[in-house]
């Protein structure tokens, strides 16, 4: 995520916790390191920052800056030295601010100490940065409550003589947040203004829905001929309905006219169909009982899901089938790519359901089913949506050396509700896929629910975090509850907020394309995203 945003312009300020890590600076000897990580549940990342070796974790605030510096005396030349001091004094600001006055520079050592000029510096705050084209990433870590003894596993940033020191073992009983609520104002202040936007502060069992819960899905929105979105009867897939999961389409007699749309099953739309079940395949959008279904078939575009139809993710507006997973079916690629080729589509979804079980999550399976689907039509375009991988690297390569036309991944929702919506999976670590596949070169894609408890500008703001990590394509459209046990519809987002989200993506974000209404889900006029995007 941190290179996606170095990559932009875009100025950033990034504050967390990490699980344990040992770092390894530009300069890091090894022999600094006195344990073995995995022993001691860590993990050994080497980061490409100045400095020796560094530990992070649980109660420690860790923070990336990646700005724009300005040059020396109004030159090209970021001033280094210039922007060390502006961390070390954001932090000792900070520090002032929640009570820990005797804090300073220690000569020759970066970084923030207490009681610099006594016989006994204590080093409170490591610093470790890059600057590269006036950019900068990676900052500083500032302990808070952390177990100290992780500080005797290794030397920290190399220093021998010095000990390392926290604000609780200093006698400043300072929450997290009120830590990260001073280092806020005090980085408005030094660096400018900031759109704040905070992921989550607790994790309870009680925040999530009951579906994440595990309570499985409440009272259905629908049975299972229930009226589609015009009142027309849509009969649900055949296995969801085994499964006993009904359309995830919310029937209400207080949805407003916009959420209505006519069927309109034409003949491409019926022939479609008819290759579809002689195939012994389901599409997604019979899965999910799409309203766009008519107008995408008949446009020539379909999505399909491989690895199965089973999910190993609660996310509290999702109702696929979250049974234990089955294997999956090494005949599913050219199962697909037939399927393609017998209904001459012009352009080709490939979605998954999220495989943790997976060691690979499912990677390979999608990037075969690529492969199959170009070894049949060549000239078809492939767009895939793809679950995370749980952020596992060499994972997203395989999909994103399979080199599809456009590599799309969800976002979903804004910041605040990201526990509540996707507990499984992280803001973070889904920017920074989007971040990977466009570093790979290929053109990148996601998509935003709305109607869950967000404001208007917080979609503002998360088309902004898309756009400063590459995203070309951003989708937006109503959220529509499944069940009971999934999250309430907030409200019915109007028709004109859509308007100016896609103003506002496009005009002055930069997006190359957003498709932005009620009724858009995420692979709606996906062909024309993808053509606009290539302009």
């Amino acid at each position: 995520m941190q290179r996606a945003l170095f990559a932009s312009t875009h100025n950033h300020l990034l504050l967390l916790e990490h699980p344990p890590v040992f770092t390894l600076g530009a300069r890091a000897s090894m022999a600094n390191l006195l344990v073995d990580p995995s022993e001691v549940g860590a993990e050994l990342v080497t980061a490409d920052r100045g400095g020796d070796i560094t530990w992070h974790g649980p109660g420690q605030l860790v923070g990336y800056p990646i700005l724009s510096v300005p040059g020396k005396r109004g030159g090209g030349m970021a001033d280094t030295v210039a922007y060390v001091r502006s961390v070390e004094q954001l932090i000792i600001d900070t520090l002032g601010d929640v009570g820990l006055r005797d804090v300073g520079r220690l000569e020759e050592y970066p970084g923030v100490w207490v009681e610099p000029m006594s016989s006994n510096p204590r080093k409170i705050a490591a610093i470790g940065v890059r600057l590269t084209r006036g950019r900068s990433m990676h900052g500083f870590a500032l302990n808070v409550d952390p177990d100290l003894v992780w500080f005797d596993r290794m030397v920290p940033c190399g220093i021998t003589d010095k000990a390392v020191t926290s604000l609780v073992a200093e006698g400043v009983d300072a929450s997290m947040r009120e830590v990260v609520d001073a280092l806020a104002a005090r980085a408005e202040m030094q660096w400018g203004s900031l759109d704040r936007q905070d992921v989550v502060w607790r994790e309870r069992v009680d925040d999530l829905t009951p579906f994440s819960r595990g309570e499985g899905p409440g009272e259905a929105s629908g049975t299972k001929e229930s009226p589609h979105l015009d009142g027309t009867s849509v009969r649900i897939s055949g296995r969801l309905a085994e499964a006993g999961v009904t359309t995830g389409l919310e029937i209400s007699s207080r949805k407003p006219d916009w959420m209505r749309v006519k069927a309109d099953m034409g003949p491409e739309y019926r022939r479609l169909k008819s290759v579809m079940k002689s195939l012994d395949l389901v599409t997604v959008c019979e899965e999910a009982g799409c309203p766009n279904i008519f107008d995408c078939w008949n446009d020539g575009t379909a999505t399909f899901m491989v690895c199965g139809e089973r999910c190993t993710r609660k996310c509290g507006f999702c109702l696929v089938d979250t049974r234990h997973p089955e294997a999956v079916d090494p005949l599913e690629p050219s199962k697909v790519a037939e399927a393609v080729e017998k209904m001459n589509l012009d352009y080709a979804v490939i979605t998954m359901v999220a495989r943790d079980d997976l060691l690979d999550g499912g990677a390979n399976h999608v990037a075969e089913t690529i492969r199959a689907i170009r070894d049949r039509r060549p000239d078809v375009r492939v767009e895939v949506l793809i679950s995370d991988c749980k952020g596992d690297g060499d994972s997203l390569d395989v999909i994103n050396d399979a080199q599809p036309d456009v590599l799309n991944h969800n976002i979903e929702t804004v910041p605040r509700l990201q526990r509540v919506a996707r507990p499984s999976a992280s803001y973070a670590r889904s920017l920074a896929v989007l971040g990977r596949a466009k570093a790979a070169g290929l053109t990148t894609k996601s998509s935003i629910i709305v109607g869950m408890g967000e404001s208007f500008d917080e979609v503002v703001s998360t088309m902004a975090d898309l756009a400063a990590v590459g995203v070309d394509i951003v989708t937006i459209g109503q959220y529509l509850r499944p069940t009971s046990n999934h999250l309430p519809v907030a409200r019915w987002v109007d028709p004109s907020e859509f308007d100016e989200w896609k103003r506002i993506g496009e005009v002055e974000l930069g997006l190359s394309h957003v498709e932005s209404s009620p009724l858009t889900r995420s692979s709606y006029h996906a062909k024309q995203g993808e053509q606009a995007a290539r302009v």
